[in-house]
């Protein structure tokens, strides 16, 4: 990640990151197909996911999307149309790759959500640790209404969000979910005023990105791998990951700035 903050780099034709300080912006800017994510849109995701999980200055990530009346409409079904078995076989991997790139950032990271966000689309926001959706949001996995399955993480973080049964629910009904419904549900997380998904979701990401990245990245990473855990074990990924901080230049500086009342100048590291 190069550049002044403000501008744009491109991954392909259809993704681009822009920085706002500490913030990175990952763009969905595929609108004339309301983002549907095809083979090159999947391979440009993953590259701009490898390229921000290695840049140490990223403390956290916001999705956003380029279409006014659509985050992600899912999986580019018109492509799919044209594959036969052996193509979709050997696409399967790139499509996962989209998926398990946002999924595996090592910061935190928002979903800001207007529009539609279905199938893959909603997938890419269940793979965000917290999703920002303004009151025009429809949300939902329709895909057994196609005849497969949500395959891009679908089907395990939904019932991690919502508990197992009403994830079967929408799964099974296939059923699309608008905003108010979705919120109540705790399908996405902090419901904004129509427009507002985006100001709101680089405002939160402002705030979170004003703590340690050295404690963000590694608070993520003991709830990430504690999850499901039982409580002891949990407890020991815990405690690796306090390890891993304690002896920061993050943890020194939090505890100096803390005693001489002022603002921490992390050293990232």
């Amino acid at each position: 990640m190069t550049g002044l903050s403000g501008e744009q780099e491109r991954f392909g034709e259809f993704v681009g990151v822009q920085r706002h300080g500490y913030v990175a912006e990952l763009v969905l800017d595929r609108p004339k197909a309301m983002n549907a994510v095809s083979t090159d849109m999947a391979r440009s995701i993953a590259a701009a996911c490898d390229a921000l999980g290695a840049d140490p200055g990223v403390r956290v990530t916001v999705v956003t999307s380029s279409h006014e009346r659509a985050f992600c409409v899912g999986a580019d079904l018109k492509e799919r149309n044209s594959f036969t078995d052996a193509e979709l076989v050997r696409q399967r991997p790139v499509a996962r790759g989209a998926y398990t790139g946002v999924l595996e950032l090592p910061m935190p990271t928002i979903a800001a959500v207007h529009g539609f966000a279905l199938g893959g689309g909603f997938e890419l926001a269940l793979a965000c640790d917290l999703i920002v959706a303004d009151r025009t949001a429809v949300v939902g996995l329709p895909e057994v209404s196609v005849g497969v399955i949500p395959g891009g993480g679908g089907t395990q973080l939904l019932p991690r969000r919502v508990g197992a049964a009403r994830a079967a629910e929408l799964v099974f009904t296939a059923r699309r979910v608008e905003a108010a419904e979705a919120a109540a549900l705790g399908l996405v997380d902090q419901l904004v005023d129509s427009g507002q998904d985006r100001e709101e979701a680089l405002a939160l990401a402002a705030r979170i990105a004003g703590n340690s990245p050295v404690g963000l990245r590694a608070a993520k990473r003991a709830m990430r791998l504690g999850h499901g855990l039982d409580l002891r074990a949990g407890l020991e990924v815990e405690d690796a990951a306090w390890r891993s901080v304690a002896f920061s230049g993050d943890r020194a500086e939090g505890v100096a700035a803390f005693n001489e009342k002022r603002a921490p100048q992390w050293p990232g590291e």
